[in-house]
């Protein structure tokens, strides 16, 4: 993961985005610290994009205030967008254009010209390895080239901070691990803000996430901090012989078992889930099973997934 060092390079605070009598975005606050990769996570609709069209300058908020580098996007629009790489969901592709035309045109748009252009253009082209690519029409490409140039645009001008919406909506599985690990190479270096609601890519490449519903945010810490805090506690899958019914009550007395769910029955096994609190009770089960005589053939612990504490933080 990438390193901090404590300097926020985004902050905002009391964001707030009304359209007409509906709000997108509620009284949202969130800091990012120099050299994260922070997971911008929501369900559709949650209001993730909204968010990072006001950090951007596409839109102003209706209150609150927004701080890239120390700066005001509503007074330093100019210097901020400077600042800033973005790659939106729809990616911003000229389809009639070469690789090479479409980054040429981007540099020059971003005041980069010459000589100066030409070496920015093929440091682009070994950063997204897209140097094969350069004459081929943007039309032409597979999806996951058309990522890579949508990147390279949106590193064209060097940024300190790169905000990715969605970069991996409609790529196959060999695409996916492709961009996975070209974002992580970036974060070595930048600031990454990924927004998506893909969760396991998340999970798998943000040092921190922000989960947001309803416009407001219900969560945030590192991955393995938002499933300990869920609140779902652990489980425990056991497999043993024995009587049902003896199984199931001793395994209820145990200290710290807040529930029992039998799962199957066949012949002599019975294979149950134990629920318990954060504490962990392994040891109590094995000793329960032994103690009563009885045949312990599987005993497994289980935390709560990522994709069970997002449903649960998100659900209507």
């Amino acid at each position: 993961m990438s390193p901090t060092n404590g300097t926020t390079m985004l902050e905002v605070s009391n964001l707030h985005k009304k359209f007409g009598l509906f709000s997108a975005v509620k009284n949202l606050s969130f800091q990012i610290r120099k050299g994260e990769i922070f997971g911008f996570l929501g369900p559709n609709g949650a209001g993730k994009t909204t968010t990072m069209r006001m950090v951007t300058c596409y839109i102003p908020p209706s209150s609150g205030s927004i701080r890239v580098a120390g700066l005001d996007p509503s007074v330093s629009s100019l210097e901020v967008r400077r600042k800033i790489g973005y790659l939106p969901e729809h990616n911003p592709l000229y389809n009639d254009m070469t690789v090479l035309e479409y980054l040429q045109f981007v540099g020059e748009i971003r005041g980069i010209k010459g000589s100066r252009l030409q070496s920015r253009i093929n440091e682009l082209f070994n950063i997204c390895s897209l140097g094969k690519m350069s004459s081929r029409l943007i039309g032409n490409l597979s999806k996951g080239y058309r990522q890579r140039v949508g990147l390279a645009q949106a590193l064209m001008h060097n940024p300190d901070l790169l905000i990715l919406d969605e970069p991996m909506s409609g790529l196959d599985p060999n695409q996916i691990i492709e961009i996975r690990n070209l974002i992580k190479n970036l974060g070595q270096e930048k600031t990454v803000v990924y927004c998506s609601h893909i969760l396991s890519e998340v999970k798998a490449t943000c040092d921190r996430i922000l989960i947001i519903n309803d416009g407001q945010m219900v969560a945030s810490g590192t991955p393995d901090e938002l499933v300990n805090n869920a609140g779902k506690g652990n489980r425990y899958h056991v497999r043993i012989k024995g009587d049902r019914y003896e199984i199931e009550n001793k395994l209820s007395s145990i200290s710290g078992a807040t529930g029992v769910n039998i799962l199957a029955v066949a012949s002599e096994w019975v294979t149950a889930e134990v629920m318990a609190s954060q504490e962990d009770i392994g040891e109590a089960i094995f000793k329960a099973v032994v103690e009563n005589g009885m045949s312990l053939a599987e005993l497994k612990r289980e935390s709560a997934s990522f994709e069970e504490v997002f449903t649960q933080l998100t659900r209507k």
